[in-house]
């Protein structure tokens, strides 16, 4: 009898022969931040080919300036995406930090640096109540940050019934276009180091390490000691200092506060974050991709722009890219199993 139903099992459960496998040395090589290094380079390579504008200091420059805004808020959604979650918001609470510093500044009467502060303040309590809606309330990351994005963007657009505010001091405007070395912009400068206290804080503390975990298993993570509502409030709050510094500095840039700015960046945010190698299940992604993806996207718009593609055409090739991030992430995934 056991000898028919070992036979039974076999031949109802035949080896998937059909599954797509990746190499072993190919799943090495897309394994972290590599595979993202090796896109950018591969993607800088073709470039250069189609275009003598690509590869030049000051291009370059520009990629990283135009760049700025966007590795902010993907720093933050890094956190977020290790752990499980989303925001959705991260671009109307860019937008509504512009308008803060604006209207404080101008209709107010504060200290631009001052105003800039609470604009930031303001960025920040956004996000903590992101935070205490999911842990608290038990909203669903996606609904919580998705009623968020709706607001911010609403109060953006109150604050001066829609309109745009210009003209900032020299002093301000300066801080995103004076290089300093001959490379850094204050606003880069500040992107630099936050990425790298970033890298070391998901690297090498237990609060970063904590992260992985709660994207892992929650209640696993719960059970192992550590406080998960704690560290959901915190990552969310500092999701949105963030997305408030980077409102700032796309004030500076912009040299206005534009209720509209932002959108679509929530998009682009969470793209960067999983085209650097984040898994939107949570658990899986580091700093250093991200810094990849949020090139590889500044890149890849650079580039065409060089070659005269249309913006609409633009986003179907960064679609497809995403999908084809995703599709990786899968396959190794599988390969890990």
């Amino acid at each position: 009898m056991s000898t028919t139903g070992n036979a039974a099992t076999a031949v109802d459960t035949p080896p998937d022969t059909h599954r797509i496998r990746l190499p072993s040395w190919l799943t090495g090589t897309l394994t972290g931040s590599r595979g993202p290094a090796l896109g950018l380079v591969a993607m800088c390579v073709v470039f250069f080919i189609a275009t003598p504008y690509f590869l030049t200091q000051s291009n370059l420059l520009n990629i990283v300036d135009q760049t700025a805004v966007l590795g902010l808020l993907a720093l933050g959604m890094t956190a977020v995406i290790v752990m499980g979650g989303i925001d959705l918001s991260v671009g109307a609470v860019l937008a509504l930090a512009t308008m803060v510093v604006g209207w404080l500044s101008h209709n107010e009467g504060w200290p631009l640096w001052l105003s800039a502060v609470a604009a930031i303040g303001v960025a920040g309590a956004c996000g903590l109540a992101n935070g205490l809606g999911i842990t608290y309330t038990k909203l669903p990351p996606f609904i919580a940050t998705l009623a968020m994005m709706s607001i911010a963007r609403g109060l953006a657009n109150v604050i001066t019934d829609g309109q745009q505010i210009v003209g900032f001091p020299d002093w301000f405007d300066n801080l995103s276009t004076s290089r300093y070395l001959g490379v850094f912009t204050a606003s880069t400068a500040v992107l630099a180091a936050l990425y790298v206290a970033g890298w070391a804080y998901m690297r090498y503390r237990a609060g970063g390490r904590a992260l992985y975990a709660i994207g892992g298993s929650a209640e696993v993570a719960r059970l192992a000691g550590i406080n998960v509502k704690r560290r959901t409030v915190l990552v969310y709050t500092v999701t949105g200092l963030l997305a408030g510094l980077a409102g700032v500095f796309l004030t500076m840039r912009l040299d206005s506060s534009q209720p509209s700015a932002g959108t679509g960046y929530e998009l682009d945010t969470i793209a960067a974050v999983v085209i650097g190698g984040a898994s939107l299940s949570g658990g899986v992604g580091s700093v250093s991709g991200t810094l990849f993806g949020v090139l590889i996207i500044g890149v890849l718009r650079n580039g065409l722009n060089l070659l005269g593609v249309s913006p609409f055409i633009q986003q179907i090739v960064i679609g497809l890219v995403i999908a084809l991030a995703v599709m990786l992430d899968v396959l190794r995934r599988r390969e890990t199993r």
